[in-house]
């Protein structure tokens, strides 16, 4: 009897492990069914953008449904003023946010956003329409879809291995790191030449001068070339930069290089006019102070973020619709005058333009045996053009040290969305600075460029140090 029982639980044992292996499978199965739905290209152009942002209006119709918002400008052409021939320039604000009423919007602020308006005072967001006027070229949409279960990183999950650019690699994501490669391989040409990029830095509270910067800059990105061609055909290189001081005197004739490829530091070469010298500067990369900025801007917060992900861990939190600069004109502005944009405390709100739309929210946490000044950040990711809109820095004691915003707006040349301006407030010194602004330069000095038409600084070896020295020396 007793060998009969026990053979019974055997039996019965078995039949339950069989029965868990069944569920697990089956689980299993959901699990992969559910992922495979979520990466099915075929969304793309249906139920998503071209991009991956969701074609549908939010819940209440604040923000509409995306359609092809085709040509964005009206009869401009280079030299004239961006936002003075954008198609909804005649948009007024629905209302705006102080501190009197912010506890009415809280919910669709992120925590750097509520910060500003306890800090600064008389901090104002003026909120429009939602214009969604973010799209691409077929060529990019093409590159887009067949990245859908191709484009790969690499096994640490943080640097981009492979993917057809250009194109979103990721754009149905399900990690952080996806959202911020989106964001590093957004379309926006083959080069942006900027001849006259205007910085500044608000002095120290108690008194001071500002501190402002005029810099010559071009950013080379050759994955941009109209068609299709793998990533890993162009050695992995996300971009090479350059940059000349022009003002002030103390910084007029400093020059450098940077080439960045995914997974690596930054390789940046230096031209020091005092010493006649290039200098390699290994450490110049993740929190870096930059120069000439007094030690308030990092290389890595440069458009909003910017360099190699390995000393973080990346945390998907999901998507939030939260009112953002957007089709942000006023940081553009040539014709204005950087003392009516640029106030003590914060960039004038007449400049600075804010519309509800959704957003990707990614969390970084510094990676254990990892150092960096800003332990935990938070970053803000369109889903229609995947620029970075807005992040918020926290220091070790866990509370918020920086916030940056990015602004967005649609570009004439390219058919996409871009972001190169930004300001950033460091909340803990009671300082903040504007960077790549064309504000007060007298023309429009932005240009994106989408051929190679023979620009000597549309070519790799433009970015290497023996170049550098040769076009640095006077």
């Amino acid at each position: 009897m007793k060998d009969v029982i026990e053979r019974s639980d055997i039996g019965n044992s078995a039949a339950g492990g069989v029965r868990q292996l069944m569920v697990a499978l089956a689980v299993s199965a959901a699990i992969c069914s559910a992922q495979a739905a979520e990466r099915d290209a075929s969304r793309l152009g249906t139920t998503l953008t071209p991009l991956g942002g969701e074609v549908a209006a939010s819940a209440d119709g604040t923000i509409p449904a995306w359609a092809p918002p085709g040509p964005q400008d009206n009869g401009w052409s280079y030299g004239q003023v961006r936002g003075q021939h954008w198609k909804f320039k005649d948009d007024k604000p629905l209302y705006s946010i102080d501190a009197n009423n912010v506890a009415q919007y809280a919910s669709k602020l992120s925590p750097g956003q509520l910060e500003l308006f306890k800090k600064i005072p008389g901090y104002r967001m003026d909120v429009y329409p939602t214009r969604r006027s973010c799209a691409a070229p077929d060529f990019v949409a093409e590159n887009t879809k067949k990245n859908v279960g191709f484009a790969s990183l690499d096994g640490d999950g943080l640097a981009l291995q492979e993917a057809h650019v250009p194109g979103v690699p990721f754009p149905m994501p399900t990690t952080g790191a996806e959202v911020m490669w989106n964001m590093k391989m957004r379309y926006r040409g083959v080069g942006f030449d900027m001849s006259k990029t205007v910085s500044g830095l608000s002095p120290r509270k108690g008194g001071g001068d500002w501190l402002r910067t005029s810099t010559d800059w071009f950013i080379y990105t050759p994955w941009g070339e109209k068609g299709s061609a793998l990533f890993s055909s162009f050695d992995r290189l996300e971009s090479s930069t350059y940059f000349a001081y022009q003002e002030p005197a103390a910084l007029a004739g400093q020059s450098g290089v940077i080439t960045t490829k995914a997974g690596e530091q930054a390789t940046t070469f230096y031209y020091f006019p005092g010493q006649r010298r290039v200098r390699r500067m290994p450490s110049y990369s993740y929190d870096a102070p930059q120069i000439g900025l007094d030690n308030q801007y990092t290389i890595d917060e440069s458009n909003v973020f910017f360099g190699p992900m390995d000393r973080f861990d990346w945390k998907l939190v999901g998507k939030q619709e939260l009112l953002v600069p957007y089709n942000a004109f006023g940081a553009y502005d040539a014709s204005a005058k950087i003392e009516d944009v640029a106030k003590p405390d914060s960039m004038a709100p007449e400049y600075r333009r804010y519309e509800l739309h959704r957003v990707w929210v990614v969390e970084a946490n510094v990676r254990q045996g990892m150092r960096h000044q800003a332990p935990k950040r938070l970053f803000y990711i369109d889903e229609d053009s995947w620029n970075g809109l807005m992040a918020v820095d926290y220091d070790k004691q866990g509370q918020i040290w920086k916030v940056r915003e990015g602004y967005t707006i649609p570009v004439y040349e390219t058919g996409t969305c871009d972001m190169e301006a930004q300001a950033q407030y460091n909340l803990v010194d009671g300082r903040y600075l504007y960077d790549m602004t064309s504000v007060g330069v007298g023309k429009n000095d932005h240009r994106w460029l989408t051929e190679n038409a023979g620009n000597p600084r549309l070519k790799r070896d433009f970015y290497t140090s023996d170049n550098l020295r040769a076009i640095s020396e006077r």
